[in-house]
């Protein structure tokens, strides 16, 4: 017995110093993404182009040598349950930076959490300010809320040359933040556009055709209608429905293949100002999209542009950096990004609290897919 009794203890210490030297051969980047529940259509999209970057960077050495490892939970976009993995992902898994590939809610209930135990996040396409306000370890990658709705003022008042526009938002952060840019513009420069009526609707609404008739009687050149795609499919083909011809004007939300499903012939013309544009030439885009309709059968969004970008954005600190484990230098490397070649846009870098500084896309519906319309690249509209 005492001879099989000290085998099992020398297994098991195998077995661990085993399971050490496998660990020791990885790097532990964790993520969040709602893959269930009314967000699992952006929870998909976000894996799925994040682990197109593993694989890449995996192929070609992983970084410094060691083969990246993503530890990915479901947070079902809750705040709670965001912030029991977050502390999973620290304390049990050991990851060395993150991924925030949700909305805003969990997005700014993890961040904090993040900075208190000095890990670098990346926030993917969580627009709420609150994000980056944790402290000067968080990140966003995708645009702050206000520079996306001033990003939406100018489309409407430049680009479709509106002279009255009517903005029905949902109530919640994403929503609010949104208007507050676009009124900041209006204010600062559309003088000559004239805001003729504004409603918010609950976040769970599906009938539009009370607020849409209101905006008929107004017959607005342009509407802004921020949502996500599973407020605005309905939304655009009520609209149609109803015989409204005025322009309609929404955000990175509906970048979705989801909305061309959801809304059928009412998506045609419908613009976005959004995080991607599909139309970019240069290789690391083209590249992409190929790899991802060809493994997923889909159409690529917004949603996983911006989460492939926000992984690369700490994989190019580590490489730089020449450490995986220092939390500091690689925090500071991601500071000091200059001109990186990314999925979403050539980012110039991060303002000194995080947030991105690149040019925001214009897309709008043709055939059914999201093509090039435009771009904002004023500095003074871009720059949080």
């Amino acid at each position: 017995m005492r001879g099989l009794r000290v085998s099992m203890v020398a297994l098991l210490l195998l077995s661990f110093f085993v399971g050490v030297a496998v660990a020791a051969e990885t790097v532990k980047i964790g993520m969040l993404a709602p893959l269930t529940g009314f967000a699992a259509a952006d929870g998909a999209s976000a894996l799925n182009s994040v682990r197109i970057a593993v694989d890449q960077v995996n192929s070609k050495g992983g970084i410094l040598g060691k083969k990246v490892q993503l530890v990915v939970y479901d947070d079902r976009a809750d705040a709670k349950e965001a912030v029991a993995l977050a502390y999973k992902l620290i304390e049990q898994d050991k990851i060395s930076a993150f991924v925030a590939g949700s909305y805003s809610l969990p997005s700014r209930a993890v961040a904090p959490i993040f900075q208190e135990e000095k890990i670098p996040l990346v926030a993917a396409y969580a627009i709420h300010p609150d994000v980056t306000k944790a402290g000067e370890y968080c990140f966003r990658n995708g645009f702050l809320g206000t520079v996306e709705g001033k990003a939406a003022a100018y489309t409407a008042h430049k680009l479709l040359h509106a002279k009255t526009v009517a903005l029905l938002t949902s109530d919640n952060d994403f929503g609010r933040t949104l208007v507050q840019g676009f009124k900041m513009y209006a204010d600062k420069y559309g003088k000559d556009m004239k805001i003729v009526y504004e409603q918010t609707y609950p976040f769970t609404e599906k009938d539009f055709k009370p607020y849409l008739s209101k905006i008929k009687e107004a017959n607005p050149d342009v509407i802004f209608a921020s949502g996500y795609y599973f407020q605005t499919g309905p939304l655009l083909k009520q609209a149609r429905e109803l015989g409204i011809k005025s322009k309609i004007l929404g955000e990175e939300g509906a970048d979705s293949p989801k909305l061309a499903e959801i809304a059928g012939e009412a998506a045609e013309g419908f613009y976005i100002v959004t995080n991607f544009d599909r139309d970019d030439p240069r290789p690391v885009v083209q590249n992409f999209l190929k790899e991802y309709r060809k493994r997923f059968k889909i159409e690529p969004d917004m949603v996983g542009a911006s989460a492939y970008d926000g992984f690369m954005i700490i994989v190019d600190a580590m490489q730089k950096t020449k450490t995986v484990s220092n939390s500091t230098a690689i925090r500071m490397a991601i500071s000091k990004t200059t001109n990186y070649d990314g999925l979403t846009g050539i980012i110039k870098g991060f303002t000194h609290i995080g947030e991105v500084v690149k040019p925001v896309q214009v897309q709008v519906v043709k055939n059914g897919l999201f093509r090039r319309f435009g771009v904002v690249d004023d500095p003074e509209l871009i720059r949080p």
